[in-house]
């Protein structure tokens, strides 16, 4: 039991590798959030988390509004008490369009979900580490955060960005017991394809000439291994680093 009462929140948790790492989190003994935008699919995952032996509840969160986000960290204490750990996995692809193509909305969206939405969990979940004095953040981020060419403009920018965010705010705390590392996932089966409108033709055939490099699709219970591990005490010297799970697609 690698996180014994540990409370966790997961964003974007009803489906993919969130569904993956708010289940793993709950047999490693956690008590765990399962929050996402599709309220259904949250309490389909809380339910079996629970009829598992485990402890968790769901809540609907449109991570790109102030009150939702603050109703999610306001709900987790009203029922834990506490927070231990924070995993940003919520968000949404682009339509793999390059900087020439990308639309003021299509930009704004992407950053509000992938990039403002991290910061903002980040800054309130910080704030509640630094009362208590300790806390693990886990952002799941993307090849495309490390790359250029695994996705469009606006997408592989929102990702980089938080890289950065990662590393900076692993720094800042790294003194104040809490550490902040970064997921890296290559290809993995997921339904994130679904967020996907008006893809470009252009910037699609550009993506995909790395696709033949790909040596295989990682299952999302992989990436929640690592988010296990990182989330957990086992991880204790390790931070401000993003780790690259891809099977070796980007040693090629």
């Amino acid at each position: 039991m690698k996180l014994q009462n540990k409370v966790a929140i997961i964003t974007g948790a009803a489906s993919g590798m969130g569904k993956a790492i708010a289940e793993g989190y709950a047999q490693e003994g956690a008590n765990v959030v399962v929050s996402d935008m599709n309220l259904e699919g949250a309490k389909a995952v809380a339910d079996a988390i629970m009829a598992n032996g485990g402890t968790a509840f769901a809540i609907d969160t449109n991570v790109t509004k102030d009150e939702d986000l603050q109703r999610l960290f306001d709900e987790t204490l009203a029922q834990y008490g506490k927070l231990d750990i924070l995993v940003n996995n919520a968000g949404i692809m682009d339509g793999m369009e390059p900087v020439n193509e990308v639309q003021d909305a299509r930009w704004d969206m992407i950053f509000a979900v992938n990039t403002t939405a991290v910061m903002k969990t980040m800054r309130i979940a910080t704030e509640l580490f630094l009362k208590q004095g300790h806390g693990v953040i886990v952002n799941n981020i993307s090849a495309g955060g490390l790359h250029g060419g695994r996705a469009g403009a606006a997408y592989t920018a929102s990702k980089h960005a938080v890289v950065g965010l990662t590393k900076n705010t692993a720094f800042m705390f790294a003194d104040k017991g809490i550490r902040c590392n970064g997921i890296a996932p290559g290809a993995v089966m997921t339904n994130i394809s679904a967020s996907m409108t008006n893809i470009s033709e252009y910037g699609a055939g550009k993506q995909q000439l790395g696709m033949s490099l790909n040596p295989r699709v990682g299952q999302p219970e992989e990436i929640a291994k690592l988010a296990i591990f990182l989330g957990s005490e086992d991880a204790s010297f390790i931070n401000g680093v993003v780790v690259t799970a891809d099977g070796g697609w980007t040693t090629y």
